[in-house]
C-alpha cells in the first residue's frame, strides 16, 4: 500500500462522511434511528444506506479524477466494515454503553441534546467513533 493512496482514500471518505452524516442525511433519520423496535432499525440503516452511498460516490470520483486504481473486493469490505460500525453506534444504546464502560458516561452526558445536538458529549464521541473506523476503513480500501 502506497501512503498516498491512503492519504487520497482517507480525505476521501472523511469528506464523504461530513456531507453524508450531516447533509444528507434526514432529519427523521436523526430523529428515529435511535429507537428501539422496527422504526429505529429501519431509521437507522436508511441513514446508514445514504451515508454509504455518498462515500461510494466519493471514491468514484476519487478514481476517475485521479486514475487512482483500487481493487473492487477492498472497497466493499472497508465500505461494508465501516456502514456494520457506524450502524452499531447510531443505534445509540451501544455507544451509551460502551462510553459507560470506558469511563466516559459523564463525558457523554454533557450539554443539552435538544438546544444544541452538535455540541453534546455524545456527538464527540459518536463522531471520534466514525472517525476511528473511517481510518480503518481506508486502510483496508487501501490495499
Amino acid at each position: 500500500m502506497q501512503a498516498a493512496t491512503f492519504a487520497a482514500v482517507w480525505a476521501a471518505l472523511y469528506a464523504a462522511h461530513s456531507v453524508g452524516d450531516h447533509w444528507v442525511q434526514t432529519h427523521g433519520q436523526a430523529r428515529h434511528k435511535g429507537s428501539p423496535g422496527w422504526q429505529g432499525r429501519a431509521a437507522c440503516l436508511a441513514h446508514v444506506a445514504t451515508l454509504t452511498a455518498v462515500k461510494a460516490v466519493a471514491l468514484g470520483a476519487l478514481v476517475t479524477v485521479t486514475g487512482l486504481v483500487l481493487a473492487p473486493a477492498a472497497v466493499a469490505i472497508g465500505l461494508a466494515i465501516d456502514a456494520a460500525s457506524h450502524y452499531w453506534a447510531d443505534r445509540r444504546t451501544t455507544l451509551v454503553a460502551l462510553a459507560g464502560a470506558v469511563g466516559k458516561a459523564e463525558f457523554h452526558g454533557l450539554g443539552d441534546p435538544a438546544a444544541a445536538p452538535t455540541g453534546t458529549g455524545a456527538y464527540a464521541l459518536d463522531q471520534s467513533w466514525h472517525i476511528a473506523w473511517l481510518f480503518v476503513a481506508a486502510l483496508i480500501v487501501s490495499m
